[in-house]
């Protein structure tokens, strides 16, 4: 594991369940857990021995609710939970936690969100982003959820831009995707972050003499 490893701490009083979020955790590339906490009070004293990144949270603690500990935190927080009701989510989003599973789910999805999430972290690395950049990191955090239909127009246009990026020899803008496919520069861009979203895409900062970095896109 390498050191820019994001860290992770686990957030379960169920040890079963704890071992089965930290192996997930380990399991995906770029991600380390630093410890597993089974309270609040052993979260606290975990984040004060190792600052983390991302804490996994379980709502129904045996000192209290996980949403409190979220309030509290200086890093970000996904919470994986059996509670369900509305109240419940509204206090966890409005504390801040940038995921919310409710169990059971399966551990694919789980490190499918923390894939997304180190998109995420990638996007909002530098010090001052733009409009495009932040859209296309909020919406590396949610799924695509899928439809009963794709109007035939929008799969064209998908289909336009993945073609596009397959047959160039290189990453691309979206410019030079929106040049070459004929559509304006904020349809391609929309369609390339669905795209990231979704896991087909990639995307990177392309480094020029002068000015800001230009983001580009290549298939996975």
């Amino acid at each position: 594991m390498g050191g820019t490893d994001l860290r992770v701490l686990v957030v379960e009083d169920d040890f079963r369940v704890a071992e089965l979020h930290a192996s997930v955790v380990s399991g995906v590339p770029g991600f380390t857990v630093t410890a597993v906490a089974g309270s609040i009070a052993a979260a606290r004293d975990a984040i004060r021995d190792a600052p983390v990144d991302l804490a996994l949270v379980d709502v129904y603690l045996p000192d209290g609710c996980g949403v409190d500990l979220i309030r509290s935190l200086d890093c970000d927080s996904f919470v994986l939970g059996a509670a369900g009701d509305g109240t419940t989510v509204r206090a966890a989003l409005a504390a801040g936690t940038l995921v919310y599973l409710v169990k059971p789910f399966a551990s694919t999805e789980l490190a499918r969100r923390l894939a997304a999430y180190a998109q995420y972290r990638r996007v909002v690395a530098g010090d001052e982003l733009t409009q495009t950049e932040i859209d296309t990191a909020l919406a590396s955090l949610r799924p695509v959820l899928p439809t009963a239909r794709t109007p035939a127009s929008q799969s064209v246009t998908k289909d336009l831009v993945l073609q596009a990026l397959r047959e160039s020899s290189q990453p691309l803008s979206a410019g030079e995707v929106a040049a070459t496919i004929g559509v304006s520069r904020a349809t391609a861009q929309r369609y390339l972050a669905a795209l990231v979203a979704k896991g087909q895409l990639r995307m990177q900062l392309r480094y020029g003499t002068t000015g800001r970095p230009e983001q580009e896109y290549l298939l996975r």
